[in-house]
Parts: C-alpha cells; sequence; structure tokens
C-alpha cells in the first residue's frame, strides 16, 4: 500500500549534479528497502541503486563512484545524490519499494522524474 513520489529531477550539463528524492511514507516502520532504476528512451529498465533496511547500499557499475543512496528515516524519504552527470544519465527516474512477498513494499510503479543531461 506504499505510494511512492519521485522527485528532484531535471535537465544539467555534463559535470553537474542533481539531488532525487522518493517519499514513501511508511516504508521504514514496515521495513522495505528501496531501490532506484532508471529508464531510457527505447532501452528496457536498468536497476541502479537499492538500500535495505539495515542501511547496506548497492550500485551499478555503471554508476559506481557517482551516485550515493541515503536516506531520512524520520521523513521516510530516500535520496539519490548524482554527481558528475554524463549524458548517458539521462533517462527517467523511479523508485521501488522492496520485498516484493512483503505486502505493504509490493506496491505499484509511482510516477518518476526525468534527468536530461546536455553534453
Amino acid at each position: 500500500q506504499v505510494l511512492l513520489v519521485a522527485s528532484g529531477g531535471g535537465s544539467a550539463q555534463t559535470g553537474g549534479s542533481l539531488r532525487l528524492s522518493c517519499t514513501a511514507p511508511g516504508f521504514t516502520s514496515n521495513r522495505c528497502g528501496m531501490d532506484w532504476y532508471r529508464q531510457a528512451t527505447g532501452k528496457e529498465r536498468e536497476w541502479v541503486s537499492s538500500i535495505n533496511t539495515d542501511g547496506s547500499t548497492s550500485y551499478a557499475d555503471s554508476v559506481k563512484g557517482r551516485f550515493t543512496i541515503f536516506k531520512d528515516k524520520a521523513k521516510d524519504t530516500v535520496y539519490l545524490q548524482i554527481n558528475n552527470l554524463k549524458p548517458e544519465d539521462t533517462a527517467m527516474y523511479s523508485c521501488k519499494t522492496t520485498p516484493v512477498f512483503r505486502r505493504f513494499c509490493s506496491g505499484p510503479w509511482g510516477q518518476g522524474t526525468q534527468v536530461t543531461v546536455s553534453s
């Protein structure tokens, strides 16, 4: 039953930075993790990063060293700090709670936020 709201996207130049936010009321108390995905036009959805209940994080090889995922438990918000933007980062970014077998954490995809990076 979690409702996902992603925000913070926009247009930026190569080398710039953006911070994306994903607000999901109740996801912390319901023991949900959070994943960030992105999908570029004409391509399949790509997993970007994850943060688990214990705070452990993981990243796709394509974003390691540039992206940082972290959360504010009090605000039930997960952030994705994106530094050193590259044109290939252009995509629609979406957040999704995990695991799917936990009822509260298995809601539908929410509306994403667009990131556009100019060369």
